[in-house]
């Protein structure tokens, strides 16, 4: 009886996501910050993997990442890391070092290439669980009204036990 009550709700209850409040700009941290941070107390990990050169990054951080309403939610749920993917200086995660890795006339760094598993699309995003274990990434420019459902989607857990075709029917924006 119980369970034919929950999936009723579950099939008919819209998805909406809470509206959060706090500061209207994403509060970045480096990769390691937050890797010491989830130990402390566990959230899930947002990383935006760009470099300087890449026009669709800068036009990430001007259009999506400056709208308060993503800032919020991203602030509330994740902690937001921006991750330079050609950076030259070490990574230390754990007992792992990351290194920089030189290739032609630039370079990545090795934790760019795990977390974009070899595929070096900028910008992308990633999203890690608690535990530093990759949900997804999703490369290329999002607009704020793209990338809502998806972050509400992983950061409040509906991956765990949604499609996302079922999650995508049912998610009211709040943009």
């Amino acid at each position: 009886m119980y369970a034919l009550i929950i999936s009723f709700l579950l099939f008919t209850t819209p998805f909406i996501k809470e509206k959060p409040s706090g500061p209207t700009t994403i509060q970045w941290v480096s990769l390691e910050e937050a890797f010491i941070l989830t130990r402390e107390n566990p959230k899930k990990i947002f990383i935006d993997v760009y470099t300087d050169w890449c026009g669709w990054c800068k036009k990430m951080d001007k259009n999506t990442f400056s709208n308060p309403e993503i800032a919020q939610y991203i602030n509330k749920h994740y902690y937001a890391v921006k991750l330079n993917a050609e950076q030259k200086e070490d990574i230390k995660l754990g007992d792992r070092i990351y290194k920089y890795v030189a290739n032609g006339r630039s370079g990545y760094n090795e934790v760019a290439a795990a977390l974009l598993q070899g595929k070096l699309s900028y910008p992308t995003i990633v999203f890690l669980d608690e535990n530093f274990n990759m949900i997804q990434p999703l490369p290329g420019y999002q607009e704020p009204k793209s990338l809502e459902p998806i972050m509400v989607y992983f950061g409040e857990n509906y991956y765990k036990n949604t499609s996302w075709d079922d999650f995508q029917k049912k998610f009211i924006s709040n943009l």
